[in-house]
């Protein structure tokens, strides 16, 4: 008898699970999970983050443990390419753990609707509270609603 297969977000909570173990084995923690289907391909990433840096070596030490877990009690039920990666410079900022670990780091915010005249805005990220987010751009302060965020990252001097 085939396996029902999982919704997506149920998939990565699951695997979120499996991985976090994985990754603290190696001094690293899930930063997010991911299950999408590209093309005809489907792809498991795990992005996980530690003090100082991502190493290749730790990417491959928490997919390695990962996919062991996973090779017993594989929440997909379909096939699919594992991937192991740091969140890199620009990490996105969309679940509330992100934004309690990165309050007072500058953030790049690009909203569906005008606010105050502005789509786009660059500032420090002060509070994260019940979905509302404050961030404080050329001396003023900014607040809307995740929802009303096509992406919040973070922002990157180059």
């Amino acid at each position: 008898m085939a396996k029902e297969k999982m919704p997506r977000e149920k998939v990565e909570e699951a695997v979120e699970k499996m991985a976090i173990p994985a990754a603290e084995r190696f001094g690293a923690e899930v930063e997010d999970v991911e299950y999408v289907k590209e093309g005809s391909e489907f792809y498991l990433r795990v992005y996980i983050d530690k003090e100082g840096k991502v190493t290749i070596d730790d990417c491959e030490n928490v997919s390695r443990a990962l996919s062991d877990e996973l090779d017993k009690n594989d929440p997909t039920g379909e096939p699919y390419i594992l991937e192991v990666s740091s969140p890199g410079l620009t990490r996105r900022l969309y679940k509330e753990k992100h934004f309690i670990k990165y309050t007072g780091y500058d953030v790049d915010v690009k909203l569906f609707k005008e606010l105050d005249g502005k789509k786009t805005l660059t500032g420090k990220l002060l509070e994260y509270k019940d979905s509302a987010v404050t961030i404080l751009s050329e001396g003023k302060e900014y607040n809307f609603n995740i929802k009303d965020a096509a992406k919040i990252a973070l922002h990157v001097e180059i």
